[in-house]
C-alpha cells in the first residue's frame, strides 16, 4: 500500500517536472525566464525547454499592437473654458524584458500620461483652437507620450482624441453665434446682389437713352434733311413763278394764290378739335386758279427747247 502512494506521488512529480520543463510560446508573446527571481533571457514564440525548479517563467508579455481606451475627463482651456475630452491610444511593446521591469502596471501608467499631456496640450490653446485643431493636439500628445516611454521598451504608434465636447451653454452660444454668421453671409450675398443688379439695370437704361439720342439725333438730321429739299423744291417754284411774273404772265399770280389759298384751307381743315368748317368761298375763283395753273404749265412746255437734234448740214 505504501509502495504504491510514493509511486502514485513519484508519477506526479515527474509529470509536473515534465510540464514544468517543456514550454509553449503562442504566436504575439514573449515569455522573460528567470533564475531564483532573477531575468536571465527571453522566450521567442515556440518550443522550449526550461530545468524545472532553478528557472521560471516570469512575464508574458503581449508583443501584439494593443488598444488603451482613455477615460474621459475635465480639461480648462486658456480661455477657462470646461471641455470634456476622451480618445484612444495605439502602443506596441518592442522590448519584453523593459515592459516586464522597468515599470509596474504598464497599462496604468501609460493613461495617466496620456491623460496628463492631453491636459497640458488643451489647456495651452483657446477654446476654438481646441475644437478646429484636433490633430495638432493629437501630434504633440504623441511626441511626448512616445518620449516618455522609451524607456520602457515599447512605441506609442498613434493618439486619437475620440470627443471635445464643451458644456451645454457654451454649445448654445456657438450655435448662436454660428446663426448668425450665416444670417450675415446672407444679408451680403443678398445686398450684393441688389447691388448687382441695380448696376445693370442703370447699364441697361444707359445704353437705352443712348441708343434713343443715337436715334433722334439720326431723325433729326433726316429731317433737317427732307425740310432742306423742300425748302430747295419751293424756292424753285418760287423763283419760276417770280420769273413768270416779271415777265407779265397773270396766271402766274393765280397760280400763287391759289396756291396760298389752298394752304390756308387746309390749315383751318386740320385744325384740333374741328369738326365742321363754314366759310364763305367763291367757286368760280378756284375753278379759274386751277385753269390758270394749267395754262402756266403749258406755257412752261412750250417755252422748253425742243429735244429734236439740230438737222446736218449738207
Amino acid at each position: 500500500m505504501g509502495g504504491s502512494i510514493v509511486g502514485l506521488v513519484l508519477a506526479f512529480l515527474v509529470v509536473v517536472a515534465l510540464f514544468k520543463t517543456v514550454r509553449m510560446v503562442p504566436q504575439g508573446y514573449e515569455w522573460t525566464v528567470e533564475r531564483f527571481g532573477k531575468y536571465t533571457k527571453t522566450l521567442d514564440p515556440g518550443l522550449h525547454f526550461l530545468f524545472p525548479v532553478v528557472y521560471g517563467v516570469g512575464r508574458k508579455i503581449n508583443m501584439m499592437e494593443q488598444v488603451l481606451e482613455v477615460p474621459s475627463q475635465d480639461v480648462i482651456t486658456k480661455d477657462n473654458a470646461v471641455v470634456k475630452v476622451d480618445g484612444i491610444v495605439f502602443f506596441q511593446v518592442l522590448d519584453a524584458a523593459k515592459a516586464a521591469y522597468e515599470v509596474a502596471t504598464l497599462e496604468i501608467a501609460i493613461l495617466n500620461l496620456v491623460m496628463t499631456n492631453i491636459r497640458t496640450a488643451i489647456g495651452s490653446m483657446d477654446l476654438d483652437e481646441s475644437l478646429s485643431k484636433r490633430d495638432e493636439i493629437n501630434t504633440k500628445v504623441l511626441v511626448a507620450v512616445d518620449q516618455a516611454t522609451h524607456p520602457w521598451g515599447i512605441k506609442v504608434n498613434r493618439i486619437e482624441l475620440k470627443d471635445i465636447a464643451p458644456p451645454r451653454d457654451l454649445i448654445d452660444s456657438m450655435a448662436r453665434q454660428m446663426k448668425a454668421e450665416r444670417e450675415k453671409r446672407a444679408n451680403i450675398l443678398e445686398a450684393e446682389g441688389f447691388r448687382q443688379a441695380a448696376i445693370l439695370k442703370a447699364e441697361g437704361e444707359k445704353q437705352s437713352v443712348i441708343l434713343e439720342a443715337e436715334g433722334q439725333r439720326e431723325a433729326s438730321f433726316r429731317a433737317a434733311e427732307a425740310r432742306e429739299r423742300l425748302a430747295e423744291a419751293e424756292a424753285k417754284a418760287t423763283q419760276l413763278v417770280s420769273d413768270a411774273i416779271s415777265e407779265g404772265n397773270v396766271q402766274a399770280i393765280n397760280y400763287f394764290v391759289a396756291q396760298k389759298y389752298i394752304e390756308a384751307f387746309k390749315s383751318l381743315a386740320e385744325a384740333p378739335n374741328q369738326k365742321f368748317v363754314l366759310m364763305p368761298m367763291e367757286s368760280a375763283g378756284i375753278v379759274g386758279s386751277i385753269a390758270g395753273i394749267a395754262e402756266l404749265a403749258r406755257e412752261a412746255l412750250e417755252r422748253q427747247p425742243s429735244a429734236k437734234p439740230p438737222a446736218l448740214p449738207r
